[in-house]
């Protein structure tokens, strides 16, 4: 395994990251897809032994029972100082005005509840699960900083949202001293490459990596168009499954998905292989996250690490590309109801 840097950080994180989402115990949250602790601990021990260092989760997945499974498998499979651990807050954690958020609050209090969870004493990467637009920035901001001077957490990190708000986001953090955002968790594959107008150029102008979330755009690009086109999740996942995949793109869809067909024959790997090689080619993408739920995807993964793609290769691949509806950002309901109102047909949950 090679080893990259996060952004123009120190930290060395593997170019593949697991996304813990997948584990989590059925009674706690995600009860048709997730893998409970028995079936999620050969996985993530086949990961570290693949020398895969760098693990995403968040509170909210499961209820924390992706923290809880995430964290005892490390403790007994690795070493805490040789991995690098990711999570995230914002969304509802418990009822009450004060269970979710980013108030200076719900950042302190969530902080300690993923802590004790994870059965460490420091989180390595802790982000923002997209915005709280009921909380002043500055509160979140300064709030975040305060937890990397007491040592709870090394590095801070954002997801989805407007290039606009990242951009204000990283001004106030400089202008205040205050720790910098040093990476961007964002929705971005051969399928949904909306963020290459703003956000992408963003990161690479201050040096931000990027972590990828549904690298494969739902499994699509792992599997030929003919096949089923649905999972357990995106059939549980509702409306929002369809954001970017919805039927106005289907012929660029299709001609795409073909296209990693033919390039993934030709290299003689899986077309996950390949989607995420074209990944590993973006200057700004620091690691996919892979949500794998079995052994061949993660050795998938790893395989694409060695995948070379030619310039023709990434002309096939790219070219299909139609524009479609940036939503990244969208977190509020009267945004939302502007775009449904603009965007006849665009189905947003």
């Amino acid at each position: 395994m090679r080893y990259v840097k996060l952004g123009t950080t120190g930290l060395d994180v593997s170019p593949i990251a697991i996304g813990a989402m997948t584990y989590g115990e059925p009674n706690r949250g995600h009860p048709v897809w997730s893998l409970g602790e028995q079936e999620a601990r050969p996985l993530i021990k086949h990961a570290l032994d693949a020398g895969i260092n760098f693990f995403d989760t968040a509170n909210m997945y499961s209820n924390g029972s992706s923290e809880e499974i995430l964290g005892r498998a490390l403790a007994d499979f690795a070493d805490r100082d040789d991995v690098v651990i990711a999570t995230k807050l914002r969304h509802p954690m418990r009822p009450g005005p004060n269970g979710k958020g980013l108030s200076r609050k719900a950042i302190m209090t969530e902080v300690d509840h993923s802590l004790r969870r994870l059965g460490t004493d420091y989180i390595d990467l802790y982000q923002v699960h997209r915005n709280d637009h009921s909380t002043p920035l500055e509160e979140t901001l300064e709030a975040l900083h305060d937890l990397v001077k007491v040592g709870k957490v090394r590095y801070l990190g954002a997801s989805s949202m407007f290039a606009w708000e990242f951009a204000k986001a990283l001004h106030l953090q400089k202008q205040n001293g205050w720790a910098r955002f040093v990476s961007m968790q964002d929705h971005y594959n051969l399928l949904a490459r909306e963020e290459e107008r703003e956000m992408i150029p963003l990161c690479l102008d201050e040096g931000v990596g990027t972590i990828i979330w549904s690298p494969l755009a739902r499994g699509r690009l792992a599997r030929a168009w003919d096949e089923a086109k649905t999972t357990a999740r995106s059939d549980t996942d509702g409306a929002y499954a369809d954001l970017l995949y919805s039927p106005e793109q289907e012929a660029s869809n299709h001609a795409i998905i073909d296209a990693v067909g033919q390039v993934a024959d030709a290299h003689g790997v899986s077309r996950a292989a390949i989607a995420l090689a074209w990944l590993h080619h973006q200057p700004v993408v620091t690691a996919p996250l892979v949500g794998a739920g079995s052994i061949t995807q993660i050795d998938d993964a790893i395989a694409s690490l060695d995948v070379e793609l030619t310039d023709k290769d990434i002309d096939a691949l790219q070219a299909p590309y139609t524009p479609r509806y940036d939503w990244q950002g969208v977190s509020d309901e009267a945004t939302m109801d502007a775009i449904r109102a603009r965007v006849p047909g665009m189905r947003l949950s």
